[in-house]
This record gives structure tokens, sequence and C-alpha cells, in this order.
């Protein structure tokens, strides 16, 4: 079935003329075929998505004048027409993705900005730096709003560590040192969910399963108290695969980092799953996405293996644990989260 297009891609569409004949590059696009779409009035189109979820919806689609990336950069330097950008749920991550499209635009070259009004697009005029043009609304419709700029000067060049932040934390594993990058949850400190968990570790052996690892912070405990372990960490987010490299490289730990939708791209069994999980899909909360991960990580654990992980209260985990893992146990709770495990 093919994807409904969203309402920021709607608004895009209906001012394709914007385009015509222009190499595009889309940076940061939603789960839809608005770059198949755009094929009708641009001359080529590339596509760099944050989100691999994202990726895997438009993958199959890529040809000869549609070419599709992950990650948190382009693996090349090539020079854009126009480069048109999803505002991020994530306000901190805009400037970096204006730096991006600054890098991959010819000068002169268009930016073109679009986004939902309650996502916070109507501050990107006081967010836009002054190597662009002031941004004019184009376009207002489908409570989104569509705005366009002129690259006119030299942009900074691209360097994922100016848009690191670093800080040590001390665990009760030790002190570790934690990289994080813009756009990425609880970027500056640590969040009071991963803090109950390691208050709270627990002892693993073997193969284990970091699922939604963010910057790393979890494995990077995890290797401190234990060095032995053999650790795969998994999120959908580019910025949050890159800060977890970084947080292992900071520390001298090795871990094994890569995309994965849900735990779809993993391909073993695991002797423990632990995890603080996302449960947001976009701008919205969903449960279905708690359920999906208990559900998947009954298959990929070892009937012998530790599931544990942290989540809020109001989170339906003890339910869908109950129902896959036949048993639920609350290790650690505070007022507003519970550690859930498999075993006693």
């Amino acid at each position: 079935m093919i994807p409904v297009l969203t309402n920021p891609s709607q608004i895009i569409l209906r001012n394709h003329e914007l385009v015509d004949n222009h190499s595009v590059l889309i940076l940061n696009y939603e789960s839809d075929l608005l770059a198949v779409e755009l094929l009708q009035t641009a001359s080529n189109v590339c596509a760099l998505a944050l989100d691999f979820h994202h990726h895997l919806q438009l993958n199959h689609h890529q040809h000869d004048r549609l070419t599709l990336h992950f990650g948190h950069q382009l693996p090349h330097d090539e020079k854009f027409d126009s480069v048109l950008i999803y505002y991020p749920k994530a306000k901190s991550l805009v400037p970096y993705l204006l730096n991006l499209a600054a890098h991959h635009l010819k000068q002169e070259g268009q930016l073109i900005i679009t986004g939902e009004n309650k996502g916070g697009i109507k501050s990107i005029t006081k967010q836009t730096p002054d190597y662009f043009s002031k941004p004019i609304k184009l376009d207002n419709a489908r409570h989104c709003l569509l705005f366009c700029s002129e690259l006119q000067g030299d942009a900074p060049s691209i360097n994922i560590k100016d848009w690191t932040s670093q800080y040590q934390l001390n665990t009760p594993q030790g002190e570790l040192t934690i990289c994080n990058l813009v756009g990425v949850f609880s970027e500056r400190r640590l969040d009071a969910g991963t803090q109950l968990l390691l208050e709270n570790l627990p002892k693993m052996s073997g193969k284990v399963l970091d699922f939604g690892c963010g910057a790393g912070v979890i494995t990077a405990a995890l290797l401190k108290a234990q060095p032995e372990l053999s650790i795969d960490c998994v999120d959908i987010n580019a910025m949050a695969l890159e800060a977890c490299r970084l947080t292992m490289e900071a520390n001298g730990f090795s871990a094994n980092i890569f995309a994965s939708d849900g735990l779809r791209q993993t391909n073993t069994l695991y002797n423990g799953i632990i995890s603080n999980p996302p449960f947001h899909d976009g701008l919205s909360a969903t449960t279905q996405i708690a359920k999906t991960f208990v559900q998947e990580s009954a298959i990929r654990l070892d009937k012998t293996g530790l599931f544990y992980i942290v989540a809020n209260r109001h989170l339906p985990y003890a339910d869908t644990i109950k129902t896959h893992f036949k048993q639920v146990h609350v290790k650690a709770e505070t007022n507003h989260y519970k550690i859930y495990a498999n075993q006693a």
C-alpha cells in the first residue's frame, strides 16, 4: 500500500513548481513517497533519512534519478539546486540541518523548509543563520507552513564534533564520558529513567542487546562493570547511533552499533536485552512501540535470558511482558518510572 503523503509533504507537492527541473536534496524526510512524487517535476532527487524506518519505507524505490541514504551526513559532497528540510521534532537539530543544507547547496541555491505549526516551524526565521537570506513564508495549509530562502554566503564546514556535547557522568559502575549529538534524547544530561536503571543495573552475561541505545549510556555502564560482555547497540535514529559510537570511542569501549527498525535487523539470540525504550513516533506518543518491542524481544531472547527495562509507569509494559514472557517482576520504581524484568 502506498503511504499517504504527510501534511508537510502535501504542502510541498502543491508548490512543486519551486523545484522545476532542479536537482533536489531532501533532508530528514518523512514516511511517505514525496521523493518519488517530486520526480515528476525535479530532474533528480537525493534523500537523506535520519530515521531508519523512513529510509526502509522508501529504499526499494531507488533508481538512477532517485538516490537514498540513511545517516547523519551524505557520503559525498555533491551540490544541489534546491535543498528541502522537514522541520524536526527536536528544535536543537535545526541549526545542524541548516548547516548541512548549506554545505550541499550551490551558491544562490534554494532552501525550502516545511513543517507542522505545532512542531515549532514558526521560529525558523529566528533560527536561520546569516549565510541564508531571511526565510519568506510561501504557503500555509493543512496546519503546516512552507518557507523559502536562498544561500547567499559561505557556511562553516561540517564537522560532527562541532555538534557534539560531552560530559562526565558518575555512575555506580564508575565515571564515564558521555558524548551526545543535537536532536538526541536527553542531549546534555542523564534522564531520570536511565538514572534509575544504572542504580539497579543487573549482572548480565554473554551477548546483550541495548535497544534504543541513544548516546550509549547503558552500554557504557555495562562495559565499565563487565568488559567481557559482547553488546549490540541498536537505534532508529542516525544521530543517536553516531553519538553512541563517539561515547564508545571516548571511553575506549567496543560495541557493535547499527540501525534497526525494532529488532528486525538483529539476527541472533541474546542472553540479555536491556533498554530504556522509546515510546514516541514523530510528535505522537504511542503504546504500539512498547508492545512490538516486548513481542520481538521474546523471540530474540534465549530461553534463560534476562529481559530488563525501565519505562514510564503509565505505559502498558507489565501486561505485555506477562503475555509474552509468562511472568513479570518490578525490580525498582519511583513516582514516574518502573524497572521491569522477566526474572525474579
